[in-house]
């Protein structure tokens, strides 16, 4: 697949849906102050945040709990979490209305557009969190995590990053590893028994397959075999 292909799949279904009158009031009201509209321009990340410190970007959080409990635990880095649904992103807001912080910003768009505009060497890690697996065979070239994909991950990774994904498909997870060990600047820092690092909180996705008797596989790569995830 080239990259012009690639960059024409989609690896989501933009569902939209409504915002509960909570979120849309917290939508309207922080927006502002936690939300970045992207331009297609080099971000300064020093515009971003009040303190220049480490940076991790999650890909597809959901409804942003998971994300926001690693923001209020590691005050010391900052976080960019993407996503597209956006009754997800009022969850968030809604629970920064709560509990004000200031090492967390929000993005509505497709990471395969703002990837190219990512500064290399800029983030200290990127998190994956159970994207969707795509199960079927003639949909595999719909998910997100690809050689390619990683490849220009890479470039964005500072000497140290990682990526740390998760799954609780087990076919996606022996894929993922695929991916990861085949990238010669990996190494394989996943816990044994693809562990869930104590970093990372539970996620909705994660329990919904739990309660569907699924496995959990969190699968690191870093750059360097003393990375620090986070701090």
């Amino acid at each position: 697949m080239d990259e012009n292909q690639h960059s024409h799949i989609r690896s989501f279904v933009r569902r939209q849906g409504r915002l509960t009158p909570g979120q849309k009031t917290a939508y309207d009201e922080l927006w502002s102050i936690y939300g970045i509209t992207w331009e297609e321009t080099p971000p300064d990340f020093s515009e971003w945040f009040e303190a220049q410190q480490p940076t991790y970007l999650e890909i597809g959080f959901g409804n942003g709990s998971s994300l926001f409990q690693m923001a209020k635990a590691f005050p010391r880095c900052n976080f960019i979490g993407i996503e597209v649904h956006t009754p997800g992103i009022g969850h968030l807001l809604v629970q920064l209305k709560d509990e004000p912080l200031s090492n967390l910003k929000i993005i509505c768009h497709d990471v395969i557009e703002i990837l190219p505009f990512i500064p290399e060497r800029s983030l200290s890690g990127l998190h994956i969190y159970f994207p969707d697996p795509w199960p079927k065979k003639k949909h595999h070239k719909r998910r997100l995590i690809q050689p390619l994909f990683v490849d220009k991950m890479l470039l964005k990774l500072n000497s140290q990053g990682y990526i740390h994904a998760a799954t609780d498909w087990q076919e996606y997870a022996e894929h993922i590893e695929t991916v990861f060990t085949d990238t010669p600047e990996f190494t394989n820092c996943s816990l044994p028994d693809f562990a869930c690092p104590t970093y990372r909180p539970t996620t909705k996705f994660e329990r919904r397959g739990t309660k569907k008797g699924h496995g959990i596989w969190d699968i690191i790569f870093a750059k360097s075999a003393d990375y620090s995830p986070l701090s």
